[in-house]
This record gives structure tokens, C-alpha cells and sequence, in this order.
């Protein structure tokens, strides 16, 4: 190896990386003149004309039985008990059942149509039944992965390789964030049940600070962002600005995001220490709003007292906000189960469509509701195993046809029927980066000598369910 070379190259590399790290020192020391606040790759140079400013994704996790609320089969009743069909499951992957004798279970749940629209939904959800003219029911829905882990890991990064990024680190990449006090992907997690990985919501290899934040449901939203005790915010400044300057210096020396990431989230955690307070004291919601949610008690880590932190955060700038409510994992028991699921989000789901519509904010905000895959419409024991082949979603918001259902599934609900209008995870995908004017085929990170996608090398946008 040539000394001088070697010297001039790495001479090259540290300039280089003295004025990327000043740019991002600047960028973040002074949002107003370096940057826009809207700090993404693509900033306002958007693919596609945007629908949607912000994503609020309503994750019941478990796998909710899609034959005992949003797709209705009566046929499968008329089966009940009886044999179910070896012509639907052939050759077909199954997780509990797989050689199992398989009987058809019929729903537990009645339907009824809802709306103008007349959307067929269990009386389980009646609330959401009441919003059934703004939403998009997608009967067609299927995924690749059987067990839970991996599933939720395919729902959130179109991948079950572990280490790649999250849809809401991907929007946040794309887009940024439209708060500089408060973080861009934020996590609330209610419920019981089978425990949630913090891979589900983490950056991969994009630079941590798209990573989402896990917001706790009871008691201080974040940990460890007050002040230490006996150390005054005006101390507390002089720590961060000092800490900020070393780790300024060491970003003219060395070019590395991570040194970046460092400087914002010291700069976030000091602003966070007013703006989470605000935030978390929901004493100023009228009662008639806590009523519509069906809060008892705000901050009680509900999912109701979620949803209003969701809007919460969509008001002040998050541009992703994922809620997780546990417990639909109903192998068992599945007609008290699914009962209790129901009475925990079905008001609070409608309630924030309903809220966000008052607010004039469900024009730009795209809501998701749905599970990482469905059930079986054989029984196992008293509930139901889990399911890929079809599954129900529904969205609402901006640039959405509400009042409608998209696709369906045979009359036994094993499976969808048409290709035409068969909704992958892949799809759900590049719908939902189109309605933030994001072309999933040019949201792009180079990784490892390959350019990486959420979408991996799939993906159709499914314009038939946009206005």
C-alpha cells in the first residue's frame, strides 16, 4: 500500500466527513436555517401529489378472526361441526392444525349492515359499525408467515431477516418528522398477552434516530427525561450545549451518522423534558371527548386513553404512531376472548376516526386496523388457529373510499378469490407510502452494496380503494 495514498485518501475522507458533520451539526443546532423542519430525503420533492401527512396504525396483535368481525360467511355456519372440506386445504400450511382432523367452526358473532354503505360487521363492533361509511374494509388481505414473531416482523418490515427497518422508520426516513420537540415514530403498547419485540419498531440499518419510541401507557410516557434532582433547566442546558460541542468536534473529525443521531437525541431528550409533560397532561380534554373514547381515567394505559394520545401526537407533528393491543391470539375460548377484545377497542378505534373527522385532521391522516394475520375457520378446541391465506384490514382517512369492502374470499373464508384484488402485505405497503406521496420503488437506503426497499422487489399500489 502507498503511505501517501493511504494518507491522502484518509486526508480526503476526514475533510469530507468535517463538513458533512458540520452540516449536520448546524442542521440540528439550528433547525430554522439549515433545515427545513421537515428533515426526510425527499422533503417537499414528493413522488407522487400526497394524501395523507401522518400514519396511525392500530395493531391487534394476535391475529383477530376475520369469520367473527369484518367477513361474513354464512355458509360456514350452515357447516358448523361438520367436516371441513379437504378440497380448500390440500397441500395447504397450516400451524396447529397441520394434520389435525378439521371440523368448520362457524362464527359465534352476529352481522349486521352498518351504514348507508351497508358494510357487513359483527355486532361485536358496533361502534365501528357507526363509522362504516369512512372506512375501507380489505377482505383480502394475506401474509407469508404463520407464528406470530416472524409475522409481526413481515407486518412491520416486508422481511422476517432480523435487522432490516420498520414502516414507520422508512415514512420517517422519507419524510421526516413535522415537531422538532417530540419524536417522529412513536409506540404505545396496551393489553395482555404474548410479548412485542422492540424489533418490531426499530430503524434496521437506517440511522437510529428514525427508530420508533416506545411511549409507556402508565405513569411518566418516557423514562429518565425530567432532570435529575437538584439540577435546574438552566444547568441542564449548559450539560447539553457542552456535550453537543464535543460531540460536534468529533463529527468534523470522523464521518458517521450515529455522531448525528447523537446530537439530535440529545437535543430531542432536553426539549422532550417540556413537550412530553404538555402532552401527557390531558386534563384540558373536554369531557365529552374522554366520553366519546371511553376513558375512565386518562393516562390509565388503556387502549382508549392510547388512541386520544394518538391524536394527541398527530395534532403536535408524529408522523407515525403505532399502537399495539395484545391479546387476540384466541386458540381458546375464542367467544369470551374476542368479546372482551371487542369491548376494549371498538369504541376508541371509532372514537379517533370520528375525533380526527371533527378536527379536520382525518383529511390528511391515514388510520390501519388490523392484526398480522387471521384464524382459521376450523375450529381448534374452542377458538381458532392462526391463519394467511385471508384476513380482514380496514383503513380510513384522506384519499380512502369509505363505505366500501375491497376483495374477498371464498364462502368458507379460507381464501381470497380474486387475484385482481388480492392485498398483500407487500401492497398494504406501497398503498401506504402513495398516499404520503412516496413512490415505494424509489424509498431507497444502500445497504451492504444493495439498494434495500420496504417493498423488497414487490409491492403494487392498490388504487381501486383511493378516491
Amino acid at each position: 500500500m502507498n503511505y501517501f495514498t493511504d494518507l491522502n485518501r484518509r486526508t480526503f475522507l476526514q475533510r469530507g466527513g468535517l463538513s458533512l458533520g458540520g452540516a449536520a451539526l448546524a442542521s440540528f443546532l439550528q433547525p430554522g436555517v439549515a433545515q427545513a423542519k421537515n428533515s426526510g430525503i425527499i422533503g417537499n420533492n414528493f413522488h407522487v401529489p400526497p394524501r395523507v401527512k401522518r400514519v396511525i396504525h392500530l395493531c391487534m396483535a394476535g391475529g383477530p378472526s376475520h369469520v367473527d368481525t369484518f367477513d361474513h360467511k354464512p355458509k360456514l355456519n350452515e357447516l358448523d361441526g361438520k367436516p371441513f372440506p379437504k378440497s380448500f386445504t390440500k397441500g395447504q400450511q397450516l400451524a396447529q392444525l397441520q394434520g389435525a382432523k378439521l371440523t368448520a367452526r362457524g362464527s359465534f358473532s352476529e352481522f349486521k349492515k352498518y351504514g348507508q354503505s351497508g358494510q357487513e360487521i359483527s355486532t361485536l363492533f358496533p361502534h365501528i359499525g357507526s363509522i362504516a361509511d369512512d372506512i375501507c374494509i380489505i377482505k383480502s388481505m394475506h401474509t407469508e408467515q404463520i407464528n406470530h414473531d416472524p409475522a409481526h416482523a413481515f407486518m412491520n418490515t416486508g422481511s422476517i431477516i432480523k435487522g432490516r427497518p420498520s414502516m414507520g422508520s422508512w415514512l420517517l426516513y422519507g419524510l421526516g418528522s413535522e415537531t422538532e420537540d417530540l419524536p417522529g415514530f412513536v409506540v404505545l403498547v396496551s393489553g395482555g398477552g404474548q410479548p412485542i419485540s422492540s424489533r418490531q419498531w426499530a430503524s434496521g440499518f437506517l440511522p437510529s434516530k428514525f427508530q420508533g419510541i416506545q411511549f409507556q401507557s402508565h405513569g411518566d410516557a418516557v423514562h429518565y427525561v425530567g432532570s435529575p434532582s437538584g439540577v435546574c433547566q438552566s444547568t441542564q442546558r449548559q450539560v447539553v450545549d457542552e456535550v453537543q460541542r464535543l460531540n460536534g468536534i468529533l463529527s468534523e473529525r470522523t464521518y458517521d451518522p450515529e455522531i448525528a443521531t447523537r446530537i439530535a437525541q440529545y437535543e430531542m431528550a432536553f426539549k422532550m423534558q417540556s413537550s412530553v409533560p404538555e402532552l401527557s397532561d390531558m386534563s384540558a380534554e373536554p369531557q365529552h371527548v374522554l366520553d366519546l373514547y371511553g376513558i375512565k381515567q386518562p393516562g390509565d394505559g388503556s387502549f382508549a386513553s392510547n388512541c386520544l394520545m394518538a391524536r394527541r401526537l398527530a395534532e403536535r407533528g408524529s408522523r407515525f404512531i403505532q399502537i399495539y393491543h395484545r391479546g387476540w391470539d384466541h386458540h381458546k375460548d375464542i367467544e369470551q376472548d374476542l368479546t372482551k377484545r371487542a369491548l376494549e377497542t371498538d369504541q376508541a378505534s371509532a372514537a379517533l376516526v370520528k375525533d380526527l373527522k371533527d378536527r379536520g385532521m382525518l383529511d390528511d391522516t391515514l388510520v390501519i386496523w388490523g392484526g398480522e394475520f387471521g384464524r382459521t375457520p376450523m375450529g381448534q378446541g374452542s377458538g381458532r388457529d392462526h391463519h394467511i391465506n385471508a384476513f380482514s384490514v380496514w383503513l380510513a382517512g384522506g384519499g380512502i373510499k369509505g363505505g366500501m369492502s375491497f376483495g374477498s374470499t371464498d364462502e368458507l373464508g379460507y381464501r381470497y378469490i380474486d387475484n385482481n384484488e388480492k392485498v398483500h402485505v407487500h401492497d398494504l405497503h406501497a398503498t401506504m407510502l402513495h398516499m404520503c406521496g412516496i413512490d415505494h420503488t424509489r424509498l431507497t437506503f444502500r445497504y451492504q452494496g444493495r439498494d434495500f426497499r420496504l417493498t423488497d422487489v414487490h409491492g403494487h399500489v392498490k388504487k381501486a380503494i383511493l378516491t
